[in-house]
């Protein structure tokens, strides 16, 4: 049986404001965990005025503190923009609040442009290339202190937090397998690599005292309606996002429009047709069998799934729809 999760970018909506997005990411977790979604993940981005989750364990801590069953954590921390130890100590303090509900999923891209990179958060050229020693210092403070141990992550230690490897390349699916621990990939995003990706992973896992068996995550962007036609027009307000990104420009999520040839060039349509190739728009029966085919292609334990839409209810519903669709998948 597939689970399914919820993966929130904390977008900033045109008419409203970044308080108001934090806030409906914590009502966003609320009505995911009444609807029995298994967990929840915000992601880190820095210096993009339209999303609000670069303090991805402050995000963590505002949705876990207004739920009680539902799994919170980060999907992911960029791992090379900080301390290991650091990091243990935000998502160990995150654990012994809420105990048993806390995930902490690991990348190693920047998750922002160069000059944010370098300037603000003054990561080095050489991090990402640390990030399988990182990962390993991060599992080790999370960890039972050892014998003669002289610094340890307080809290963090002993908590054994759960450590996901994230990625978009075969290099995440070969540090997960080695490691043993469990693969989320990007393909909601960056979905050339995926199926390659998934048969890498699970052909060089190696068991771990963490995993026994792989556990592959795949991402899946659903926006879900009562019909296909107004599926296809809230999904309009994704998609001028994602030309807005490819024309540099930041602004706040868009209400939808009738007509998106209106809105991008033809190469723009072009390039997100192949970035959201990994997508599903349309009404419950749709869904249902896009889910289905999903299933089949990936045999992934579990879809992450971002579902956005301008407006709030009628991402709900999304949500409703596709939590629907998905029993017994």
């Amino acid at each position: 049986m597939t689970k399914l999760s919820i993966l929130e970018l904390g977008r900033v909506r045109q008419r409203s404001t970044r308080r108001d997005a934090l806030n409906h990411a914590r009502d966003l977790g609320v009505k995911a965990e009444d609807l029995g979604f298994e967990r929840i993940w915000v992601a880190e981005h820095h210096n993009m005025p339209a999303i609000v989750t670069a303090a991805t364990s402050v995000v963590v801590g505002h949705i876990a503190a207004a739920t009680s069953r539902i799994r919170v954590g980060a999907g992911g921390v960029m791992l090379p923009n900080h301390s290991p130890y650091v990091i243990a100590e935000h998502y160990g303090t995150l654990a012994e609040l809420y105990p048993g509900r806390i995930d902490l999923g690991l990348g190693r891209a920047p998750g922002t442009d160069g000059t944010t990179l370098m300037r603000a958060l003054r990561r080095d050229a050489m991090s990402a290339e640390r990030f399988p020693q990182d990962v390993q210092e991060l599992q080790a403070w999370l960890g039972a202190p050892q014998s003669g141990q002289k610094i340890e992550a307080v809290p963090g230690s002993g908590t054994n937090v759960p450590i996901w490897i994230l990625g978009s390349s075969l290099f995440g699916a070969q540090l997960a397998a080695e490691l043993g621990l469990p693969y989320a990939f990007a393909s909601h995003f960056a979905p050339q690599a995926l199926d390659v990706a998934l048969k890498t992973y699970r052909e060089r896992f190696k068991p771990s005292e963490t995993l026994k068996e792989p556990y592959a995550m795949a991402g899946l962007s659903i926006v879900a309606a009562d019909s296909d036609e107004e599926a296809e027009f809230l999904s309009s307000s994704a998609k001028m996002s994602v030309a807005d990104l490819f024309r540099g420009q930041r602004y706040d999520m868009k209400p939808p429009i009738e007509n998106m040839d209106d809105y991008w060039t033809p190469q723009e349509k072009a390039q997100a047709q192949t970035m959201m190739s990994c997508s599903i728009v349309g009404g419950p029966e749709t869904v249902r069998d896009g889910l289905e085919a999903f299933r089949d292609r990936t045999a992934a334990d579990e879809f992450i799934i971002m579902s956005d839409t301008w407006d709030i209810d009628k991402r709900f519903r999304s949500l409703e729809i596709i939590a629907e669709a998905g029993e017994g998948l």
